[in-house]
């Protein structure tokens, strides 16, 4: 597979991919990485990466599930062990998680490689995603305009093409708003 070609699957066609072994968990991972480089400095989705623990995973073996070898970003509210989990406030910057959340366990066990966290306002409680620890989430069609919230940066990451699927939530329109303003 030519990587021009990643932004035209879902999910479940990359990981198609992966189990007809058309391509690697560490290709996509390594694409679904250098989309972040490259587009994230201008969007700020990403705002929590751990690359390696990804890389980590794949080296062990992905659980073989719907989504394995997938790349995949949580939700910066979702603790998983060892990762930095902020919630997006000054106050957890460097809290460490001392365990997996349960969406965390259900992702990890789909097979998806998880190499970092989205950006949410502080404690996922705004309609907006512009925390004062990491700032505002752009909107990738328009970097002048909002990318919603509180799950902005997983909105912002699909819709910048990053990767195609991505951890949100939605209490009040998490995920309905971005969804709304990011297309």
């Amino acid at each position: 597979m030519a990587f021009k070609e990643y932004g035209n699957y879902d999910g479940l066609g990359l990981a198609a991919l992966v189990r007809d072994k058309k391509v690697s968990a560490k290709e996509l991972l390594d694409e679904a990485i250098a989309r972040t480089e490259k587009v994230d400095p201008q969007i700020n989705a990403v705002v929590v990466r751990h690359d390696d623990y990804a890389r980590k995973q794949i080296e062990r073996g992905l659980p073989s599930g719907p989504f394995t070898g997938v790349p995949f970003l949580l939700k910066d509210l979702e603790p998983l062990a060892g990762t930095i989990t902020t919630s997006g406030a000054s106050l957890f910057k460097a809290n460490v998680a001392d365990h997996d959340g349960t969406l965390a366990r259900r992702f990890l066990d789909a097979g998806l490689a998880i190499f970092g966290k989205t950006s949410s306002p502080e404690f996922g409680l705004m309609p907006t995603t512009e925390s004062r620890l990491f700032g505002p989430t752009r909107n990738p069609w328009n970097l002048a305009h909002s990318s919603g919230g509180s799950s902005g940066g997983a909105a912002a990451a699909v819709a910048a093409r990053i990767l195609p699927v991505a951890h949100a939530s939605d209490g009040g329109g998490s995920i309905r708003i971005p969804a709304s303003a990011c297309g």
